[in-house]
């Protein structure tokens, strides 16, 4: 199985539809996993399945805002990447 660990600037709308399917309620502290990545950064993120891959997506405040604001039934704006769009929490400001 192949592991992929994923920010939240990088996540299509399949995994943040997972993500919130998997976590409904938002994740918390046992939910998430702790390690060093290959530059022994310690990294904090919360795991999702696919029958092929397992995503870990970093867990930050951008992560939580994004989750928050989900709503599957609306569209989602994604950038030509095809990477979900967040808006700056500072641009409300």
């Amino acid at each position: 199985m192949r592991r992929v660990i994923v920010d939240y600037k990088k996540l299509t709308p399949e995994v943040l539809n997972l993500l919130t399917s998997t976590y409904p309620d938002g994740y918390g502290d046992d939910d998430i996993i702790v390690f060093d990545n290959h530059k022994n950064e310690r990294i904090e993120a919360v795991e999702v399945k696919t029958d092929g891959t397992i995503y870990l997506v970093k867990v930050g405040s951008k992560l939580q805002y994004t989750m928050t604001n989900f709503d599957a039934n609306n569209e989602i704006t994604t950038n030509d990447t095809g990477h979900v769009v967040v808006e700056d929490l500072n641009e409300e400001e």
